[in-house]
């Protein structure tokens, strides 16, 4: 059920105050309530035009995270994260980014009124950090009901001040496939996400600082999961994707696909990809493996593996959401997200100031309620195109 928000004419007059023109459709509403209300937009288009609309409809909330998170970022380390740095790595990697995620990257710098090069020093960032997350997929026999559940915690630090411009986005692209993006407001990567087809994507991050400076001749992930979501419509499908592309950096993934309850765990260590199945006793946890669960709880392993031994074959969302708070990542978890990828579905909770989102609500979103544009909620800021 939509929870609507009224917001004043005058700030859809900012929107457009640039003299921008709207040039896809997107609305803004929230979900959540209270301190627990979270920024939802929709958007419309092609790239660009989404992008555009991304940027119109969280113009604000997008130049702060912009200018502040890069700022904040060279408080402590000002050299790595340099205008030269950030610019190099951005030419390194640019061969292997799809051209629609620069359109929509300028899409969003015209309408939010900044520049492109801040845009891309931003995503830049990440590339060149060290972080690491949790994250499991569990169905079949570890399940109560016939579902495929997935989570991801997104543990980084709290300092950068990302939590303070939550957004999810729900794209829905003229050519590919719909998808949502928990994200922040002006981040057009997806550090995870769900498509329509009930592609799930979960990420964990193993290059430790002292292997920087990191090769980055390749894709990011948070780049790669986008094309995942435009593109996959199964799990083999976006398997071959991660495959085929030239990565960078050390990460662990897992892939689930809600349609088929299937899953895997990746060690995509590169160019070294090591793929496990549920049950796998290769996998890099074994013993401690199950049919229907793949899973990589960071540090909290212990605490996530009696978790499981727990409530095995008695999992439903509301477990799930426990078992993905138990392993948040100490004093630095950013957003943690549970999906139900079969009936697409989605949990989010969002850190506030200093608290860890595993601490704070859960906040429910179906995905089927913003896959027809015309459904919008009442008291939604729109934008039409032309």
């Amino acid at each position: 059920m939509f929870r609507k928000r009224l917001i004043a004419s005058v700030v859809l007059a900012s929107v457009l105050s640039f003299g921008v023109p709207a040039l896809a459709d997107g609305y803004r509403t929230t979900v959540g309530s209270g301190d627990d209300e979270i920024p939802l937009v929709v958007v419309k288009g092609t790239p660009y035009e989404m992008g555009h609309a991304f940027g119109a409809l969280m113009k604000e909330e997008a130049r702060s995270l912009l200018t502040t998170f890069l700022s904040r970022a060279r408080e402590g380390e000002p050299e790595v994260y340099s205008d030269e740095n950030l610019d190099a790595a951005w030419r390194t990697m640019a061969p292997h980014i799809n051209p629609r995620f620069v359109d929509e990257l300028k899409g969003l710098a015209d309408s939010a009124g900044v520049s492109e090069d801040l845009v891309r020093r931003v995503h830049m960032i990440p590339a060149i950090s060290a972080y690491a997350c949790s994250g499991a997929a569990l169905w079949g026999e570890a399940t109560r009901e016939d579902v495929l559940y997935q989570f991801r915690n997104l543990d980084y630090i709290m300092e950068g001040g990302l939590q303070e411009y939550p957004a999810v986005v729900i794209y829905l692209p003229d050519e590919g496939i719909a998808h949502v993006n928990p994200t922040f407001a002006g981040y057009i990567g997806s550090n995870t996400g769900m498509n329509a087809e009930g592609i799930t994507l979960t990420e964990m991050g193993y290059s430790p600082e002292r292997e920087y400076p990191y090769d980055l001749d390749g894709i990011h992930f948070a780049i790669l999961f986008r094309d995942i979501l435009y593109e996959a419509e199964s799990l083999d499908d976006a398997v071959n994707m991660i495959e085929r592309a030239k990565r960078i950096k050390k990460y662990r993934y897992i892939v689930g696909d809600g349609k088929n309850r299937r899953a895997v765990k990746m060690r995509a260590f590169a160019p070294r990809l090591d793929i496990w199945q549920d049950n796998d006793p290769k996998d890099e946890v074994a013993p401690n493996v199950k049919d229907g669960l793949v899973y990589n709880c960071e540090n909290r392993d212990p605490v996530g593996w009696a978790h499981i031994q727990r409530y095995y074959g008695g999992y439903d969302a509301a477990l799930v959401i426990q078992l993905a708070k138990s392993v948040g990542g100490g004093t630095g978890n950013l957003l943690g997200v549970v999906y139900d990828a079969t009936n697409l579905e989605l949990w989010a909770a969002y850190a506030q100031g200093q608290e860890c989102a595993y601490r704070r609500t859960s906040v429910h979103i179906d995905m089927n309620d913003y896959l027809d544009f015309a459904r919008r909620p009442p008291g939604a800021v729109v934008i039409e195109g032309n």
